[in-house]
Formats: structure tokens, C-alpha cells, sequence
């Protein structure tokens, strides 16, 4: 079976839906960690490389929540193959330019996901929808707890898990939340809410993590310091934190329709206008553009229309999925054509906007 086979199609993935997912796009549990008396990834030949990589995948690969997976070297995926991968969230950039030596494993509902020598010699990974942090650190820690019976990890009494990168070292957790905040953007109150979280110890980053930017206005907040606190404290500071912003976004939706209808009216409208009609968008508008979209639906504004449609479209418009579709090698100026057409297509069924019945808007569930 090959990679696009044994991925879920984009329709479906979109239609999964988790608590808080109005805002919370998605959770994600990530540990690190390497072998005893083991080269780190970056420091080891390639024959080295060769031999954890076996070794780390044969124990993966046995793991009970791993049947019917998908395992691969990275030299079997092509150019492209790793770009979907990215897309999905599946492996980092950085390991999306590994080779031989390094490898993937997947589990069957695509929620964990086993990085092999990347920075480290593992970095595992729970990924799911809405907000699900606890349940992804549950899902992830067993994983962890099974794979630490059969390999030996490089461990300090003193400073716990021993990491490439001095930051991960201790518990090696990463713990992020991906959260759509069009509202707050829109206010313009998103940068008090990203200082106010930087000054808690957290980061906050943009749709793929480090050094990216907050497309779609889509952006990451996770923790820095994996050293002094116990994973089950990180992952509880962070659930208070993102219950904190989930609260401002919905505060500002609120706000907004109230003081400003007209102007939510107005970008929205513009948005809709701009995808049911270009000819020609790139990757960049079009996930902007969607954000506005999909804040429509959530405030009522299209009658009857499922979000899972523009969280279906923020995959499909990027460069590798839309590559797929095609089913063709484009250039950047056909696949802006071709974008645009998929997402025209798409909403010609589509109502235009309309202002919502008298208490259909603004309505949020705030956490409890």
C-alpha cells in the first residue's frame, strides 16, 4: 500500500469533529527522546543511522496501537510525498528533508505518528481534534511507556530524558494547541493575547510551528520549558491558557457583531465573493480567505453550510494536496488557476451570506 492510498481523504478527516472546534482546530501531544550510548541523529553516520532506524522501527512497528499502519524509510517518499505529510501534520519540515537513515511510522486513524531520526532518534506524536489535550498526553504516554520495555532510553537521574536540542531536555514534551482566532485578529487585540501568553512561558507560533507564519489566522500555542515540571502540570497549564484565549475569541466574535455587524458583514462577504468567483488564487489568499469563511459559518451567517467544508478546503488548497488532486505536475501559475477553480466549484452551492436570525450569532459555548 502506498502513502495516498492508506491516507484518509481530506473530506473525511475534515468531517471529525472534538470538543471546542470552533476555535481549537487541533491538539497535539509530541515526546522526545533517543538511545542510550546512541550518536544523536545529526551527530551519527550513516551506518548508524541505518541500524537505529531498523531498530527503532521493528519496535514501533510491534506496537499494538500500531496494526495496519503505515511504516516507510524516507528515501521511499518522493518531493511530494513529504509535502502532504507536512500538510498534515504528520512529520515536521525538518524531517520531511531526511533521507536514508530516517523513517515514519503511522497508526491506522492517523493519530499517532512516529517520527525516526529527526533531531532526535524518536519524536512520537498524538495528534487530534478540538480540544483533546489530555486525552492525546493518555495517548501518546502509553505509547511511550510500551516502546521504553523494548528500547533503552538515554535517561539522567538528574535531568531526565537526554534531547538533541537543550530545550527538550527533562520530560522531552511539546504540547500545542492550533486555534483559529479571526475574531481577536480582527479586533486588533491578538497581539496583547500573544504577549500576555509569552509572558506565561508560552510560545506561540503560526501553522506549522517554528518560524511560520499564522496563516488563515490559525496560530499555535505550546509550551517552551520541558525541564522542572512534571508532563502532567505542562499539559494542565496549557489547558487553562487555551481555555483563557477560547474565551477572548468568543468574547470578541460577540463583540464584533455587536459594535460592527456591518464590518463582519463586510469581510466576510468579500471573502465569500473573492473564492465563488476568482479564477486565479494562490495558497496564501485562499487559507486567508477561508479563515473569514469559516468564521461565517460558525457566526450563522450561511444557513445550513457544515465548517467541515472550509476545514476540507484550508487542506486541499495547499501546494501538495492540490498537486495530488490535479493529478498532474502544475506550475505555480496553473496551480492558482487550479485552486481556484477546486474552490469555486466547491461553493457554487453555497447560499451568499446572510445576517442571522436574532440570537443565531455570537452563541459560542464558552469552556467550562
Amino acid at each position: 500500500m502506498n502513502l495516498h492510498q492508506f491516507l484518509r481523504p481530506a473530506a473525511e478527516v475534515a468531517r471529525i469533529s472534538g470538543p471546542q472546534d470552533q476555535i481549537v482546530m487541533s491538539s497535539r501531544v509530541r515526546l522526545a527522546r533517543n538511545l542510550v550510548q546512541t550518536p544523536f541523529p545529526g551527530w551519527a553516520k550513516k551506518p548508524d543511522r541505518l541500524k537505529v532506524c531498523s531498530r527503532i522501527r521493528e519496535a514501533v512497528e510491534a506496537l499494538s496501537q500500531m496494526a495496519e499502519g503505515f511504516h516507510a524509510s524516507m528515501e521511499e517518499f518522493s518531493a511530494l510525498d513529504k509535502q502532504v505529510l507536512v500538510e498534515r501534520h504528520l512529520i515536521s519540515r525538518e524531517h520531511a528533508a531526511k533521507s536514508s537513515g530516517s523513517g515514519l511510522v503511522v497508526s491506522r486513524d492517523e493519530v499517532l505518528s512516529v517520527m525516526i531520526n529527526e533531531e532526535d532518534h524518536l519524536r512520537m506524536q498524538a495528534l487530534l481534534p478540538g480540544l483533546q489535550l489530555n486525552r492525546a498526553w493518555q495517548a501518546i504516554d502509553a505509547v511511550d511507556t510500551a516502546l521504553e520495555s523494548a528500547l533503552d532510553y538515554a535517561f539522567s537521574p538528574q535531568l531526565g530524558y537526554l534531547t538533541a536540542c537543550p530545550t527538550n531536555v527533562g520530560t522531552g514534551i511539546r504540547v500545542s494547541a492550533m486555534l483559529h482566532l479571526p475574531a481577536l485578529v480582527l479586533g486588533e487585540q491578538i497581539n496583547q493575547i500573544i504577549q500576555a501568553v509569552n509572558k506565561l512561558g508560552l510560545a506561540v507560533r503560526g501553522l506549522y510551528g517554528e518560524g511560520t507564519e499564522a496563516l488563515g489566522n490559525v496560530f499555535q500555542i505550546s509550551n517552551q520549558m520541558t525541564l522542572g515540571d512534571s508532563e502532567e502540570e505542562i499539559v494542565e497549564r496549557l489547558n487553562k491558557v487555551v481555555a483563557q484565549v477560547i474565551e477572548h475569541e468568543t468574547d470578541a466574535r460577540g463583540l464584533l457583531l455587536e459594535k460592527k455587524p456591518k464590518s463582519v458583514f463586510n469581510h466576510v462577504g468579500r471573502a465569500y465573493g473573492i473564492l465563488a468567483n476568482a479564477h486565479s488564487v494562490s495558497s496564501k489568499e485562499a487559507i486567508n480567505l477561508l479563515s473569514l469563511f469559516r468564521l461565517g459559518i460558525d457566526l450563522g451567517l450561511f444557513a445550513d453550510t457544515p465548517r467541515g467544508l472550509t476545514d476540507e478546503l484550508f487542506l486541499l488548497v495547499q501546494p501538495a494536496h492540490l498537486q495530488l488532486t490535479a493529478r498532474d505536475k502544475l506550475s505555480a501559475e496553473q496551480r492558482d488557476f487550479h485552486r481556484a477553480d477546486l474552490v469555486r466549484g466547491r461553493l457554487e452551492a453555497v447560499p451568499r451570506p446572510r445576517p442571522p436570525a436574532a440570537g443565531g450569532a455570537g452563541t459560542l459555548d464558552k469552556p467550562a
